[in-house]
């Protein structure tokens, strides 16, 4: 998926909405570690391809957001670390 070119950035305050906007995409949005974050899985990615565009368009760039949008998704549950026994998010017990 290209990004649309785009000079709108999206503000903190956007996170949940995006995250809300990515879920109801039927994506499965969450962080890995503390250093990243993924939308869903490729099938998941691939079926919602035109409103995973319609959501950049309107939050516009994020990448400068990372952090703040892993914290967000470590805040309410949505969240794998690496080399834990988890392989979903759901078994953090923290589901929001």
């Amino acid at each position: 998926m290209t990004k649309p070119e785009s000079t709108r950035l999206m503000k903190e305050s956007e996170i949940p909405a995006f995250v809300y906007a990515v879920i109801e995409a039927s994506c499965d949005i969450c962080a890995i570690g503390h250093d990243c974050y993924v939308l869903g899985d490729l099938e998941e990615m691939d079926a919602a391809t035109e409103e995973l565009e319609r959501i950049d368009q309107v939050f516009g760039d994020r990448d400068f957001l990372l952090p703040e949008i892993v914290a967000y998704l470590r805040s309410i549950g949505r969240y794998l670390d690496p080399g834990s026994p988890a392989k979903h998010w759901t078994e953090n017990g923290k589901i929001h």
